[in-house]
């Protein structure tokens, strides 16, 4: 077999925070070799990315960071955006990983050469970096999504996608209609509804919310946190068991548990009850499928948006863009100064997972082979015919509401392999096919507890199945039964081999 020398040991592929996991993985297990490529000129991935007013996390910040390093600067409960930002930038420097970063750098494919047991990664104006070991952490969600409403491309006003916005576009005493009214406008909204002269809400799908346990975290509690590490990581526990009961098991094991979420359909609907005035409007803004079947958030300002004089809310789908505002299904045009999309992503398409073309070992483009296959991995990390190959976000591998619960597990089991290739001085990894076969069998028996598949999910658009009707961004299992298999899984399940 040819020798090819190799660049480096390992490439990572973007520096959000699954990336960064495994940097600092590589890190702990000794390894230098190796490089982070991002195509920005910053760290971050999609707390670099989304700037928009009143960007937040969604669970509680006592849970948002990794299990190794718990961070005491959060000023809420739900901590804005800037402070999830500084907790990556700091992650990055205390773990020695932001000098591993070549920032710039837009991979444009893959391709592992089987003559030399190396991945080849190309990069946009022509550089090429061979490594041995290929990981893709570019996430889950693909770029931005325009709505795709006829007439759109005329429009004289300003358009923008909340994960890109414009921060020099002024909306006091404007015209602006809000599309979408999901995770993102839930938080955009009750902040821009001061400034505007009017908003006008475009709702296709309601949201399930809860009432918002958010407090202020006091420097006194920080400087505690500070002192004494344990306690947060305790706090951290506690929210995590909290989360797993609510959005875990919940998620999971929906059809063993209808009366409880039965009640949490009742404090939703209650929810609405109380902050909206107009019995009307109440109705507009009541889901009619059951809880989980989109992801729920929580929100004390949402909903009292729409009891303002200044504030519509249109349930009427659009029919078109004009170049002076939006027309709906029931023929009215509303002229607007602003159309702020707050559309969401594209999820497990073609090109989106992982985000640039991946040649395995028999040359197969992996969106390709899913494309025929469904979207499908071992517990959502590794693929047959791609070898030494990673994924921290591949189908079937989140199990938590909270990020980083996904990141520990896979980067876990990542770190496993690793270290089991050098105990047996192996370079080769590869998944088996019985193994990886197995575990989708598991998941589409599995699945009938969810609430994707037992719930009355019609009339959701969820982005949660994709075109074959699955859902390969949910795994069917609790997160502590990802924590626990990511200890415990079988290095039987792979090939390991000397090669190169």
């Amino acid at each position: 077999m040819p020798h090819a020398p190799l660049d480096l040991e390992v490439l990572i592929i973007g520096s959000g925070f699954s990336g960064l996991g495994a940097g600092i993985a590589l890190k702990k297990m000794g390894i230098d070799n190796f490089a982070i490529l991002e195509r920005a000129d910053d760290l971050g991935g999609t707390w670099r990315d989304n700037t928009y007013p009143g960007l937040t996390v969604d669970v509680a910040s006592t849970s948002y960071s990794y299990g190794f390093e718990p961070y005491p600067e959060w000023s809420r409960l739900y901590a804005p955006g800037a402070e999830v930002k500084a907790y990556a930038d700091h992650c990055a420097l205390k773990y020695g990983v932001r000098q591993h970063i070549r920032f710039g750098k837009t991979v444009t494919s893959a391709a592992y050469d089987d003559q030399t047991n190396t991945w080849l990664t190309r990069i946009a104006g022509g550089e090429e970096i061979r490594s041995r070991y290929l990981v893709s952490a570019t996430g889950l969600f693909g770029p931005p999504k325009l709505p795709a409403i006829p007439g759109i491309e005329g429009f004289q006003g300003t358009i923008m996608h909340t994960a890109q916005w414009d921060h020099g576009v002024d909306l006091a005493g404007k015209r602006v209609a809000v599309i979408g009214t999901g995770a993102t406008a839930i938080q955009v909204i009750p902040e821009i509804v001061d400034r505007v002269a009017s908003l006008d809400v475009y709702q296709r799908t309601p949201i399930w919310l809860l009432p918002k346990p958010d407090i202020r975290i006091g420097e006194g509690t920080r400087a505690f946190f500070r002192r004494w590490p344990i306690a947060q990581r305790a706090t951290r526990v506690v929210t995590n068991v909290l989360n797993e009961l609510l959005f875990g098991i919940g998620f999971s094991h929906y059809r063993q548990l209808p009366a409880l979420y039965a009640w949490l359909q009742k404090v939703g609907v209650d929810h609405i009850r109380k902050q909206v005035h107009d019995p009307v409007l109440q109705e507009k803004l009541i889901p009619r499928y059951s809880f989980f079947c989109k992801r729920p958030s929580f929100s004390n300002v949402y909903f009292p948006v729409f009891n303002r004089p200044n504030v519509a809310l249109i349930t009427d789908a659009i029919d078109s863009v004009t170049p002076q505002g939006i027309v709906s299904r029931d023929g009215v045009t509303r002229e607007v100064d602003v159309i702020i999309c707050a559309t969401g992503y594209s999820v497990f398409e073609k090109g989106i997972v992982p985000a640039f073309d991946t040649f395995g070992r028999d040359g197969t483009e992996i969106g390709d082979y899913w494309n025929r296959n469904r979207f499908r991995s071992f517990q959502g990390i590794t693929v047959p015919n791609y070898p030494n190959y990673f994924m921290i976000f591949g189908p079937y591998s989140a199990a938590s509401a909270s990020w980083f619960g996904m990141i520990d597990t896979q980067v876990r089991h990542f770190a496993r392999c690793l270290a089991a290739a050098r105990k047996q001085d192996a370079n080769y990894i590869e998944v088996k096919q019985r193994a990886y076969d197995d575990d989708f069998e598991k998941m589409l028996k599995r699945r009938g507890n969810q609430v994707l598949f037992f719930g009355n999910c019609a009339g959701s658009n969820s982005y949660y199945y994709d075109k074959n009707g699955d859902a390969p961004l949910i795994r069917p299992a609790t997160q502590f039964g990802m924590w626990l298999r990511s200890h415990l899984v079988s290095m039987n399940n792979y090939i390991f081999m000397q090669r190169g």
